[in-house]
């Protein structure tokens, strides 16, 4: 740790941890997203990767975090792990539900054994991201009881979950009090995507700890900004002035450094210098990202019609209307249409994070009947629908 950037510690809700504000996320730096035997994994590679856990350390960042999923990165991991002292870091990885809670069970498992360690602190059900995946997850029998078990072993300390889906889903699981429910909850929740709140309020009022999900990619592609958000923020970079924002909020305790290389701390290090004062740095450069948003697109927030529309479950052709207009929002008025486009183009490939399907056929169905009891004007919308579609697959 350095005298110029301490690390601040909250407590991670009813797991009673010690948890650095900042967390080390192991995907970005692992080798590649197919698993592959160490064997494969070119030296320097692997050395980047040690490199990156060595400096989170010495910065104080005592929580590392990975998943079975990450490709190389547990047994990457696995690797560098048994050499440290173990009571230098809390490890999490996250392992997907599945319906066969034995075959669960056998995954975190080997997650263990690619981690080459004994016990992990933390377990998240990776992706409680619809009610499909829910249900394998809280049913009798399911998934918790599963870890559960295995926690009794002593294989796991504390057990959460990660939610990428719908609010209503993400809630679900937090009020679940089967099998003892969740410790704590990773969430997605940005500056820019402000919807999962009441997620997060229940999950404190609960004491689960909450654990914000890349907040620098996920949260707006802000390791690389437009030029717009870097004037707009001043004296912060817009990845300071949205890491402030969650931190700002007691009801978090971390979020998520998905570092390429050790000097990707630098920034967050230095952001947190800041932390005392949050709001007093932070009120200017929200209001000025607020006036921009109005001049151009009519009201202060990217998502302000989010309530109004329809639910894409509902929609015909699963048409995502609040995601179509918060994307082209994004694009408009903050200049973020690298991540707009790169948003759209994922929608309908059962990505959870952009759920629903784009408004590419938008005029084969007749969507003015799920504006029944909307106080919007169904074809002033539809025809917005349709120019941000234009907008986000051909461009400004």
């Amino acid at each position: 740790m350095t005298n110029d950037h301490p690390m601040r510690y909250r407590r991670f809700g009813r797991t009673n941890l010690r948890m650095p504000v900042l967390s080390a996320g192991f995907m970005r730096c692992m080798h590649g997203w197919q698993d592959l035997p160490l064997a494969d994994i070119p030296r320097a590679g692997q050395a980047n990767l040690e490199a990156v856990v060595h400096r989170a350390l010495a910065l104080g960042i005592t929580h590392l975090e990975t998943a079975r999923d990450y490709g190389t990165s547990e047994r990457q991991l696995g690797r560098l792990l048994p050499e440290l002292p173990r009571d230098s870091f809390l490890i999490q990885t996250k392992v997907q539900p599945v319906a066969d809670p034995a075959v669960f069970t056998a995954h975190v498992l080997d997650s263990l054994a690619r981690l080459n360690l004994q016990r992990v602190d933390l377990l998240a059900i990776h992706g409680i991201n619809d009610h499909r995946t829910l249900w394998y997850a809280c049913r009798p029998q399911g998934c918790l009881a599963a870890a559960r078990r295995l926690q009794a072993e002593g294989w796991i300390g504390h057990i959460g979950f990660s939610g990428h889906g719908d609010t209503e889903v993400i809630l679900a699981a937090v009020r679940h009090e089967g099998d003892s429910g969740f410790d704590y909850l990773n969430i997605h929740w940005y500056y820019i995507f402000q919807r999962h709140w009441s997620a997060i309020a229940e999950a404190d009022a609960r004491d689960m700890g909450v654990f914000i999900i890349s907040p620098t990619d996920k949260g707006g592609m802000l390791q690389a900004p437009p030029p717009l958000l870097v004037e707009l923020s001043r004296p912060l970079s817009p990845m300071q002035f949205n890491g402030l924002f969650c931190l700002a909020s007691s009801e978090v305790d971390t979020m998520s450094i998905g570092a390429a290389t050790p000097a990707d701390f630098d920034a967050h290090l230095a952001m947190l210098t800041h932390l005392d004062r949050a709001a007093e740095i932070s009120e200017p450069i929200d209001r000025r990202w607020r006036q921009v948003m109005q001049a151009t697109t009519g009201h202060e927030r990217p998502d302000a019609l989010w309530d109004l529309l329809p639910a894409w479950e509902t929609t015909p052709g699963y048409i995502n209307l609040p995601f179509t207009i918060w994307l082209d929002n994004l694009a408009r008025g903050w200049g973020m249409q690298e991540y707009a486009w790169s948003r759209y183009r994922g929608m309908g490939q059962d990505i959870p994070w952009v759920p629903g399907n784009t408004a590419a056929e938008l005029d084969r169905f007749d969507l003015t009947r799920v504006f029944r009891n909307s106080s919007l004007d169904p074809h002033e919308i539809i025809e917005y629908v349709r120019q941000a579609h234009g907008r986000l697959v051909g461009g400004w």
